[in-house]
């Protein structure tokens, strides 16, 4: 995920790990993302893609000891949950950023051609952004996906 720190663009990878629960209550663990929007993706997961997560253990982490509070973030947290759940790998020439919202639509996010532009310089092939960011993103080399909601980025992953 390309994410601001400060005015600059700044690539964070994130991991994350769903595993079968061996308890009542099932752990929810963050490392360098807000404990409680892991719980906001986790229940749109839940009813907009009928993910049943109340049965699994979700580990999150943003590598390299980070701590990221951008909600640019959310779309590729909730692609790393969708990809370890139905245990299909996120190309890693890939990018996705993007807000989700409650009702699961993806939300614009700001700076996206500096995003975009850093992403392509890094050498990426694959930027999935907000429909909504597609229609001013500057043209470039790298392939761009618009989604509108988190059922369309799980489509992307099982493609």
């Amino acid at each position: 995920s390309v994410t601001l720190e400060g005015s600059r663009p700044m690539l964070v990878e994130v991991q994350a790990l769903v595993s079968s629960t061996n308890f009542n209550v099932p752990q929810r663990n963050t490392t360098g993302f807000d404990y409680r929007r892991l719980g906001h993706l986790l229940a749109v997961l839940e009813k907009r893609l009928g993910m049943n997560m109340g049965g699994y253990d979700v580990f999150v982490n943003i590598a390299g000891g980070v701590r990221i509070d951008e909600p640019g973030l959310d779309l590729g947290i909730a692609a790393s949950i969708i990809s370890s759940m139905k245990d299909v790998a996120i190309a890693s020439q890939t990018v996705v950023v993007g807000e989700v919202g409650l009702g699961g639509e993806v939300r614009s996010v700001g700076q996206i051609e500096k995003r975009i532009q850093e992403a392509e310089k890094l050498g990426f092939e694959h930027f999935l952004l907000p429909q909504n960011n597609l229609r001013t993103a500057p043209k470039v080399r790298i392939a761009l996906h618009g989604v509108d909601r988190v059922e369309d980025v799980m489509a992307f992953l099982l493609r």
